[in-house]
């Protein structure tokens, strides 16, 4: 468990230790329930519900993080609304309370969506922001390749149209400038991108809000139709996204952890058993502690 915990893979301790894989899989299923059986939720209110999968392209996990203390706290296979359902019967299986959870941090996902609202009703939902912010960029080079078709001077522009202008070189500004003057309906699109992401440097709650419906009210104008397919997606989901203006939850905290189950997904090229995935997503994000027997001497 000791050579686990340090980031060494199952096949190498095995090697190492020579014994078969299957039996290191073993003890390590021991320990990790050994671990979990007093698990005690009961503090828990804030929650990050994400997604990862098994290997590239197969079997998916939903992973559930207590916000407050920065450490998964369930892992359900699958990604549908089911895996909320079982999770809240697992959160109340460790002394946790449905109604004690206050505020969810989630993507638009519709089954995300459907089953925090139908097991957890008290909580209120809050739409990660870097998600939304995918969704604007997304409509950003919907616009430019719309744009490009025919033109090869926005050849090799999609990263200058991307970024933030003042993360642009002074080279790539001036490009830029000169783009959106030869492309006034790019320059719009552009402008309007910058003056959305505006939104999340602005503290006030009340000025937040009155900023966005404004943002909305332009976009309307602009006639831009990738942008106004986003508004139509923001109007469809406004309470989730103007709650962040409130709580201030973001998946950021999850992004953080996916990182750490990417690496340990690279150590093992990959999980075949959901249980073993499970189990090493809880060990590595867990903040677990073991009772391990000590030898006296």
């Amino acid at each position: 468990m000791t050579l686990i915990q340090s980031e060494l893979s199952v096949s190498d301790v095995a090697s190492l230790l020579g014994v078969t894989a299957p039996r290191i899989w073993r003890v390590f299923d021991y320990w990790m329930a050994q671990a979990t059986v007093a698990e005690d939720l009961s503090e828990v209110s804030q929650l990050g519900i994400d997604e990862t999968s098994s290997k590239k392209g197969h079997k998916y996990v939903t992973v559930f993080v207590d916000m407050e203390e920065q450490r998964v706290i369930g892992v359900q296979a699958g990604k549908d609304s089911n895996t909320i359902t079982n999770f809240v019967e697992y959160l109340e299986s460790k002394k946790g309370d449905r109604n004690h959870i206050e505020n969810v941090c989630i993507d638009m996902s519709p089954a995300f969506i459907s089953g925090t609202r139908k097991m957890l009703p008290s909580s209120k939902i809050t739409f990660d922001k870097f998600h939304i912010v995918q969704h604007i960029n997304k409509a950003m080079d919907t616009v430019r390749k719309d744009e490009r078709k025919g033109n090869d001077l926005l050849k090799n522009h999609k990263y200058t149209y991307s970024r933030l202008n003042k993360n642009l070189t002074d080279e790539k500004r001036k490009e830029l400038e000169y783009l959106n003057m030869l492309y006034p309906n790019l320059g719009d699109a552009y402008r309007l991108k910058e003056m959305f992401l505006v939104l999340f440097q602005i503290k006030d709650s009340v000025e937040a809000k009155l900023h966005l419906t404004s943002w909305c009210d332009l976009v309307m104008e602009s006639g831009i139709q990738p942008f106004i397919k986003f508004v139509s997606l923001v109007r469809g989901h406004w309470s989730g996204i103007v709650n962040y203006f409130d709580t201030k939850l973001t998946n950021g905290i999850l992004e953080g952890i996916n990182s750490k189950i990417q690496l340990a997904k690279r150590r093992a090229r990959g999980f075949r058993n959901i249980k073993n995935f499970i189990n090493m997503i809880i060990l590595i994000c867990g903040k677990i502690k073991f009772n391990y027997p000590l030898k006296t001497l």
